[in-house]
Formats: structure tokens, sequence, C-alpha cells
């Protein structure tokens, strides 16, 4: 039987049942997790924004949707399994992570997308370098840096395949847009920052 919920978005994924298919529930607490990326504007690089707890790659989008979206500016939303995720170390001092990375030994004949997140600056969030065809993880990495290495030193380097990326449909970005009645969600419209410097001024009269 089809799981029904208040939520059309659940519904449309047709799910017959909560558990995840790569886990054995018996043997563990908790969901596995997932990380979840979002992008502020159209024109913008996606980030890390955190990790969601989920079932299955589907309900992380939901649950990721609900968690990240709602009381920040985001047009653009996605989930990977952390498992699915491979990272570099984070180089010490300034060093750049790209200098560490060394060519393959073997290149494989078969490839596909990777996408390459950078960790720019310490203490920030993973940002979206962009994408890469290589047929390895450790092809990926040197691909990226012969495309994306620079002045600037990376620090870490995230590397994910694209099939194994979960993108929010166009067809749910609505969620995200502003009614024109409905101003007082979005906090820029109550301009606090002008209404403390009147009340300064007017405080030094």
């Amino acid at each position: 039987m089809t799981i029904q919920s208040l939520d059309p978005r659940v519904s449309r994924l047709g799910l017959t049942s909560l558990q995840n298919d790569d886990a054995e529930q018996a043997t563990v607490n908790q969901f596995p997790t997932f990380q979840v990326f979002t992008q502020k504007k159209e024109d913008k690089p996606f980030e890390h924004g955190g990790i969601v707890h989920a079932p299955n790659i589907e309900m992380a989008l939901i649950f990721a949707k609900e968690q990240y979206s709602r009381r920040f500016t985001c047009s653009g939303l996605a989930v990977a399994a952390t498992t699915s995720v491979k990272t570099t170390d984070v180089s010490e001092n300034k060093e750049d992570i790209y200098n560490l990375i060394q060519e393959p030994a073997v290149s494989s004949s078969e490839k596909e997308p990777y996408e390459i997140f950078h960790l720019n600056k310490r203490g920030k969030q993973t940002v979206y370098a962009g994408s890469v065809e290589a047929g390895s993880f450790e092809e990926a990495a040197w691909e990226a840096k012969k495309a994306f290495q620079n002045d600037k030193p990376v620090y870490n380097l995230w590397l994910i395949r694209r099939n194994d990326i979960l993108f929010i449909d166009e067809e749910d970005k609505d969620i995200w847009a502003t009614l024109g009645d409905k101003k007082y969600r979005d906090a820029l419209d109550y301009k606090a920052t002008d209404k403390i410097k009147a009340f300064k001024e007017e405080q030094n009269r």
C-alpha cells in the first residue's frame, strides 16, 4: 500500500515503506545521515548546509526542505548520503590541498560526472566549485586539480558522484515563492537596521 501524506511531495514519491533498503534497522539505533546542500540564489553556488537523518534519500530531501529552507532564502536544495561523499584530509596551515594530490597510476576509460566542493576558509562550509568527468574518486580529485587549482589555497575537497545526489524538482521550487500579501515572512521587509539607526540618532540629539 502506497503511503499517503499531508505533504504532497511525500505522496508523489510512491513509497510503500519508510524503511531504508540499504540499512539493517535491527542493528542500528537511528536512520543514516545525509548531507544537505543549499543554494541561496539562482546565480550562487551550492554550499554545504548540514545533515539530516532519514530512512532514504527521498525522505532526506523532504526533511532537508523542512529544516534548512523554511527560515532562510533558498532557491535550490540537494542531498547525498554521507557514505557517498568522499573527502580529503584537511591541509595544515595555508597548504593548498591540491598540492598533495597526485596523478592516479591507472586511468579508467569509463567516466561519469563528479561534483567538487571546496573548503576555502576554515570554519566555513564547503562551497561548490564545479564538475569533472572521471572514472574514480582519485581521478576526480586529479581532474579537479587541473580544472580548479589557482593562487588561492583550498583546505579540503568533497567529491560526490552526480548520480548520488538528489536535487529538488523544478515543480517543487514554488515552495519558496513569497506571496505579495505575505511579506511579513521576509525578514528584510522589517528593515530593523534602519530602525535601530534612527533610534540611535534620536538618542544622540
